[in-house]
């Protein structure tokens, strides 16, 4: 495979520690490029002559792993603007790694502006992965770019793997987990061949999309908000019981409701495969080598309770399949106190069905 132009946007942990380590692993890019604000970062990487660090939690210990030749740009600095136009143009892959959709097109020197700069002057196919949690997140920064964009693809991403960043500046490292199991939208660009060979295309990411907030995201913070009611540090030290608490909610409260949705997609959603799917993924969460904060997994109750999120969201798709979110609910409840304010008022969103506002609160003050 010929060697191509690698570009990012964003050098958070999902980037350092997923795309840029996958593109660098791969073999197939000559040339890695990263986009970041942040004037201390650019400087750190730029001292380090573009090499930096991840660690790699693997089940029995750590391993670190070194990628080099990253060129950073500051996009705010008018003279790398021009040349991350310049990479944009000539990328065969990209991605975001951004807080959330919302950054897609604040300030002058916006990533939407930018792409829509540099992929007018493009001649050969490619695509970027949009990272943001959120299932339209391609869609919506393709909206943003403006204009058809013939022979180039927006992907939307399903992230299943944990990451964080340690220490700060030079000493900034990555810790990411050992799972890569990333699932993107299927490419629809003829004879066009991925350089980050290990993703995996699929047809419809909705469902697995689904699966990643109401299955893993939400049983990652009942675990987060349990445990800290347990004055636990790291989520490894939740107590057995909480962890046999968890895989109860996983796959009796979630899973069954998942699985009603979506039967027959895929083997994911049978029985057996969700129970696997749970059974790996917790095992995954308490791994002590992946030093997961309970403050940093707890953090932001207030999204974490919006109505179409990861608890409170969960908690209606479990009773539109007919079974009682009582364990979620006992998260809720934990991360209500939390909150500076009530939940309801958080809920701006349409009571449908009639009355499902109000047997929320009812299940969320039983659990209280």
């Amino acid at each position: 495979m010929s060697k191509h132009t690698f570009v990012g946007f964003g050098f958070g942990a999902i980037q350092g520690g997923l795309f840029l380590y996958e593109a660098h692993r791969s073999g197939n890019f000559d040339r890695l490029v990263v986009a970041e604000v942040v004037p201390e970062v650019v400087k750190a990487l730029r001292g380090t002559g573009g090499r930096y660090q991840i660690k790699v939690a693997t089940r029995t210990g750590l391993v670190t792993h070194e990628i080099a030749g990253v060129e950073v740009l500051n996009p705010n600095d008018p003279a790398d603007r021009k040349l991350l136009v310049d990479a944009v143009a000539e990328a065969h892959e990209m991605a975001t790694a951004l807080p959330s959709v919302d950054f897609y097109d604040k300030g002058s020197a916006s990533v939407a502006a930018i792409l829509s700069d540099g992929l007018a002057r493009r001649k050969d196919p490619g695509v970027l992965y949009a990272a943001e949690n959120h299932n339209q997140a391609a869609e919506i920064l393709e909206a943003k770019v403006g204009s058809n964009r013939s022979g180039f693809q927006f992907l939307n991403t399903v992230i299943g793997k944990m990451s964080g960043v340690i220490g700060s500046g030079a000493s900034r490292e990555f810790l990411v987990e050992e799972f890569n199991r990333i699932l993107v939208s299927q490419i629809a660009l003829e004879g066009f061949r991925r350089g980050i060979e290990v993703f995996e295309e699929k047809p419809d990411l909705l469902p697995f999309e689904e699966a990643k907030l109401y299955g893993h995201n939400a049983v990652h913070a009942l675990l987060g908000f349990l445990a800290h009611e347990e004055g636990c540090r790291f989520v490894s030290e939740a107590s057995a019981e909480l962890q046999r608490y968890a895989g109860e909610a996983f796959i009796e409260e979630s899973g069954r409701a998942l699985i009603a949705k979506h039967a027959g997609v895929d083997a994911l959603f049978t029985a057996k495969g969700f129970e696997f799917y749970a059974r790996d993924l917790l095992e995954r969460m308490v791994n002590p080598w992946l030093q997961d904060a309970v403050e940093r997994v707890i953090r932001d109750p207030v999204r974490k309770l919006g109505w179409n999120d990861r608890l409170i969201g969960t908690m209606r798709l479990v009773l539109d399949a007919g079974i009682v979110p009582h364990r979620f609910a006992r998260a809720a409840a934990a991360a209500k106190v939390l909150l500076d304010g009530d939940l309801e008022s958080l809920w701006t969103e349409p009571d449908l069905p009639p009355g499902r506002k109000a047997a929320l609160l009812r299940l969320i003050s039983h659990a209280a």
